[in-house]
C-alpha cells in the first residue's frame, strides 16, 4: 500500500531522551512506563512500552529514541500513554528501539 508524501508528513516522529523508566506490573504483557524529553516545544511525554526483553530500566536512562507524538492518548492499564515509542521486532518479535546516531537535539522532527 502506498501513501502520499503529504500523508507521511502528517506523522510526527521526534527525537527525545529517556529521562525516567519504571516497572509496569499492571500491563497485560511485560512493559515499562517510560518518560521522554522531547525538547521545549513538546516537553516531557509518557508512554508504556513492551521493551523489557532487550532493555533494563537503568540501560534506558539517557538513551536517545524516536517517538511518534501526534497519535493522541491511550489508557493502558490505568496509565495514560501520550506517544508511541518506535522500534523494530527482532527474529523473536522482541522490540529493538529506533535510536539516533549521532545524537541530535531533543524535539527534532524526522524528515
Amino acid at each position: 500500500m502506498s501513501i502520499s508524501f503529504d500523508d507521511f508528513e502528517k506523522v510526527d516522529f521526534r527525537s527525545g531522551t529517556i529521562i525516567k523508566a519504571l516497572e509496569f506490573p499492571r500491563a497485560k504483557k511485560p512493559a515499562y512506563k517510560v518518560w521522554v524529553d522531547f525538547g521545549p516545544e513538546i516537553g516531557i511525554k509518557q508512554t508504556s512500552a513492551q521493551i523489557t526483553h532487550h532493555y533494563t530500566l537503568d540501560s534506558l536512562i539517557g538513551r536517545q529514541v524516536v517517538g511518534c507524538v501526534n497519535l493522541g492518548t491511550k489508557n493502558i492499564g490505568g496509565f495514560l500513554s501520550e506517544f508511541l515509542l518506535v522500534g523494530f521486532p527482532d527474529d523473536n518479535h522482541y522490540v529493538c528501539l529506533l535510536t539516533v546516531d549521532p545524537k541530535v537535539p531533543n524535539g527534532k522532527k524526522l524528515f
